[in-house]
């Protein structure tokens, strides 16, 4: 814990530093950029949810309510959840039309874990694993609320 101490302040230093040195160029400031799938959600899972609640509010004075959601302005804009079940880390990408993601995730070695599954009121999501067999998921981005 100690060297957690030591670490996160140092590493901001660094971050700060490299944010404020940092000059764009015309070559930076002319260039388009096109954004991908944004991250839009996580997940941390393991077999003590409330456990695990209170490690990440303590450890990172995270924002945890009764029913384990993460509230985005204590993780500087991502929301999350905790669950109880085996220990794993899911992270969630927004795309437009989950069906065709997972075709193109199939097409490239990839495999689909959980078809498109509609939660009313909640979220439009799929489960995929990539070709290393990590799983990690897909938010059907106007689904849920941000």
């Amino acid at each position: 814990m100690k060297s957690l101490n030591l670490l996160v302040p140092a590493l901001s230093v660094l971050l700060l530093a490299s944010c404020a040195t940092h000059q764009p160029n015309e070559t930076s400031i002319n260039k388009r950029v096109i954004m991908g799938a944004p991250i839009v959600y996580f997940e941390i899972a393991g077999p003590d949810g409330p456990r695990l609640r209170e490690f990440y509010s303590a450890v990172f004075g995270w924002s945890i309510d009764a029913s384990s959601s993460i509230a985005a302005a204590s993780t500087g804009g991502l929301k999350g959840g905790i669950r109880q079940d085996p220990p794993e880390k899911v992270i969630y990408m927004g795309v437009p039309d989950i069906m065709a993601a997972l075709k193109q995730i199939e097409a490239a070695g990839g495999h689909t874990v959980l078809p498109r599954t509609v939660v009313p009121g909640v979220v439009t999501f799929a489960l995929f694993t990539d070709p290393a067999g990590n799983r990690l998921g897909l938010a059907e981005l106007g689904s849920f609320p941000r």
